[in-house]
């Protein structure tokens, strides 16, 4: 009997995308990545029991906005980064030569 071999989630990217560093394998990566910033931003706007259309009244951003953010689809980081600083959540990005910001 053959034995199957089980493959590790990049191991399986590498054969369906390509490998990290081209074009499909990016846009992948940066999409995943939003959306688990989104997810991360609707849990703490749901734990502090705040509905889309009362984070963009105290955000100044439409819930469209607001919206697009939670599901991935708006990866402006000053848009992110209202958001953010609203839910009183703090964040850093750090860019390799470059250094670390609050946002």
């Amino acid at each position: 009997m053959k034995q199957k071999r089980f493959y590790t989630e990049d191991e399986t990217l590498d054969m369906v995308l390509g490998e990290k560093g081209t074009p499909d394998r990016d846009l992948y990566e940066a999409e995943m990545d939003a959306l688990i910033m989104g997810n991360a931003i609707r849990k703490a706007r749901l734990a502090r029991n705040v509905t889309q259309e009362q984070l963009g009244e105290m955000t100044g951003m439409s819930r469209t906005q607001v919206s697009r953010i939670e599901n991935g689809r708006s990866t402006s980081l000053s848009g992110i980064s209202r958001v953010l600083r609203t839910l009183g959540i703090s964040a850093s990005l750090e860019m390799a030569g470059v250094g670390r910001f609050e946002l």
